[in-house]
């Protein structure tokens, strides 16, 4: 069973959301450090997931509706998590009266998004070393 939670970036927190990006992004992925924690953590909304008690998935959304940083455990993929962390960020955008939420895709999950309810826009475009499109969703 899995649980999704807002939390703050707090000492309660921070250290599960920086355990699952780092394992994700660095680890796997490559992305530098100082790229991954780009100081906007503190501000952002940010969710956790877990399973059977465990933090396995991770999200943020800025204050201007970006969202990004979102991260499952190798370990927990496949199983519907992602969406679930997207899901919850829309909903809180959707609850705070954003006008729409924005993300840059890892071109690879552009199909996950727009099943999502994303819509891609503009050219591709490289982040971290990584090719992404930009998509956004308009909130009623």
């Amino acid at each position: 069973m899995s649980d999704i939670q807002i939390v703050a970036y707090d000492s309660t927190h921070s250290p599960a959301i920086r355990a699952i990006r780092e394992a994700v992004f660095m680890q796997e992925q490559g992305v530098s450090l100082a790229l991954e924690f780009d100081g906007r953590d503190d501000s952002a909304i940010q969710v956790l997931v877990a399973v059977d008690g465990q933090y396995v998935g991770t999200g943020r959304m800025l204050d201007d509706g970006h969202i990004g940083r979102i991260a499952i455990l190798k370990s927990h993929r496949g199983q519907g998590l992602g969406a679930k962390v997207v899901q919850a960020l829309v909903a809180e955008a959707t609850r705070l009266g954003y006008q729409k939420v924005y993300l840059g895709a890892q071109t690879h999950a552009v199909d996950f998004y727009a099943k999502l309810g994303f819509t891609a826009y503009g050219d591709e475009f490289m982040d971290a070393g990584i090719p992404h499109l930009a998509m956004e969703q308009f909130l009623a």
